[in-house]
């Protein structure tokens, strides 16, 4: 989702485009900012409704759970942990759905339940400090390899990586230069919007400045009117004065922290950093200082269902695991590997990972972690990424596939779906594969969960793999004789297919839907349930 944390960047924002006076903005910018929609086209919860009964491309979770599960109680609580950058542990409509270690008791400063992890109450952080401090932002990895390949003594880099220091060096030279380039575009679009947006707010008075009160203005003025004809124009594309603000403070972001070859905050976290075997270091702070990400993540998968607050998650018998290990920035290969193993360690079902990178220097290490999870029936849930590349030319870490001839069994590939209909199926920005991707899910304009008992929207394979480990929650809860196998079977073949639906294709140009996944379809509770259903009757 490189470099991700996706929608953060790994969410997207739309094209910004030369009607504001500015440069032609590059894909980059497309694929790596955080896109919060202030638009309200997409219906709410849409990922929740069904294309039979309500006409919109969701799952039909609701429906799942209102007649085919109505009446019934869930058999199990499933525990999903949350790979991720942090989750807001207070918010009231996620906080009964949080995971518990009822062996540990909280603040103590002990390891009560002797896992090695002191007063993980509710997951653990592995990117923080035994001294409470916590890493942030952090370089993307391309940036870490290019200073490896920069120093003084060759001989000092290993063979293995010295082979690919000119690839590493061009790709750095390139990402760089991409972002210090899409910068000054959004400065100079805001230069343009800015402006345009302050008048219009005086013309509304204390009216919020939303699409629909624009809309609504009666310009007094010529100066009202074109500032109006330019919010619109700019709105239709989603570029809005909040976008910019995000696209802004993200791209000086990047350049700061991310593609700087001299920052490394790793010295907060105090670990021997190239003992990958190392399991033990971090905090039990699982919000962390930007939880933003990993709490929508959350919120899609268990947000309280009929609470009457916010949103409704997809699964009713949930626990989420937090666990930190995201920064702003690349997460490292070594903290993946100890993430996915303190899940499986502490009782996960399913994991969902919704972030990933271009460069894997310790993949071996991540990759033992992975045939862990899978040696012991837990399912891994992997966001596709959102570069708007084909998987099968572009990787996105960590991956499935172990070698050239093995791969891990329990894991899902989740491309990102539309709302938008059926010609935009595929969401733009979403990575694909028709080996490397196992199938789509609504990833666009996702309400959800933020910090402070906050809700917004946002796009990403970020909201489309939390969709998927929902289901995933939904049926292990109701129909607990399920093996992690078994389920991922299930959301594969119940999938409504569209093999031979010409589609948008991401990046540019149409391609059938079916080129595009495995499975060419998109997750279909009600379908996934009725064969859940089938798959567990029991026959005299």
């Amino acid at each position: 989702t490189q470099p991700v944390l996706v929608d953060r960047p790994e969410e997207h924002l739309p094209r910004l485009r030369r009607e504001a006076g500015g440069d032609l903005v590059t894909p980059h910018l497309e694929r790596h900012v955080q896109h919060r929609t202030l638009l309200s086209e997409a219906p709410r919860d849409w990922q929740l409704l069904d294309l039979e009964t309500d006409s919109v491309l969701g799952i039909g979770a609701e429906r799942a759970i209102g007649e085919l599960l109505s009446g019934r109680q869930p058999a199990r609580t499933v525990v999903v942990a949350v790979i991720d950058g942090g989750v807001d542990t207070a918010h009231a409509d996620r906080r009964a759905n949080l995971w518990v270690n009822e062996g540990e008791i909280p603040g103590n400063g002990v390891d009560d339940d002797g896992n090695g992890y002191v007063d993980d109450v509710h997951g653990w952080n592995f990117i923080g400090g035994a001294d409470g401090r916590n890493v942030n932002h952090d370089t993307f990895e391309v940036t870490r390899l290019f200073a490896r390949c920069r120093l003084a003594n060759p001989d000092s880099v290993p063979a293995d990586l010295r082979a690919r220091c000119p690839e590493i060096s061009t790709e750095y030279d390139r990402k760089r230069s991409e972002a210090e380039r899409t910068l000054l575009a959004v400065q100079q679009i805001g230069r343009t919007l800015l402006p345009a947006a302050a008048v219009l707010e005086r013309a509304l008075g204390g009216d919020s400045l939303t699409v629909a009160n624009v809309r609504a203005l009666q310009p007094g003025s010529g100066e009202v009117r074109r500032a109006r004809e330019l919010f619109l124009q700019m709105a239709a594309q989603d570029i809005t004065p909040k976008v910019l603000a995000d696209a802004g403070e993200a791209y000086e972001a990047y350049l700061r922290y991310g593609y700087n070859t001299d920052f490394d905050p790793r010295d907060i976290v105090g670990d021997d950093y190239a003992d990958v075997g190392e399991r033990v270091y971090g905090n039990p702070d699982v919000t962390g200082p930007d939880a933003e990400h990993g709490t929508h993540v959350a919120g899609i998968i268990a947000a309280v269902r009929g609470n009457g607050e916010g949103v409704d998650g997809i699964a009713p018998a949930v626990r989420i695991m937090a666990v930190r290990a995201v920064p702003n920035g690349d997460e490292r290969d070594k903290d993946v590997a100890n993430a996915i193993r303190y899940a499986v360690d502490n009782g996960a079902h399913v994991i969902n990972m919704s972030f990933g990178k271009g460069f894997s220097p310790r993949k071996d290490a991540v990759d033992e972690a992975v045939r862990y999870a899978d040696s012991k029936g837990v399912l891994l849930v992997h966001a596709a990424g959102n570069d708007g590349e084909d998987l099968a030319k572009k990787q996105n870490f960590p991956t499935a596939r172990f070698d050239s001839t093995s791969r891990a069994a329990n894991w899902i590939t989740v491309g990102a779906s539309s709302w938008k209909g059926l010609d935009s199926l595929a969401a733009p920005f979403s990575n694909y594969g028709a080996e490397q991707v196992d199938v789509f899910a609504p990833g666009v304009d996702i309400l959800s969960t933020m910090p402070e008992g906050a809700y917004d929207r946002n796009s990403g394979t970020s909201m489309a793999a939390p969709v998927v480990s929902g289901l995933a929650a939904l049926l292990m809860a109701y129909y607990p004789s399920l093996d992690a196998a078994d389920v991922k079977r299930i959301i594969q073949e119940s999938a409504t297919t569209y093999r031979t639906r010409q589609v948008a294709r991401p990046g540019g140009g149409t391609a059938t839907f079916g080129a595009l996944s495995v499975t060419g379809g998109v997750v279909n509770a009600v379908a996934a349930v009725r064969m859940a259903e089938e798959m567990t009757r029991v026959t005299p």
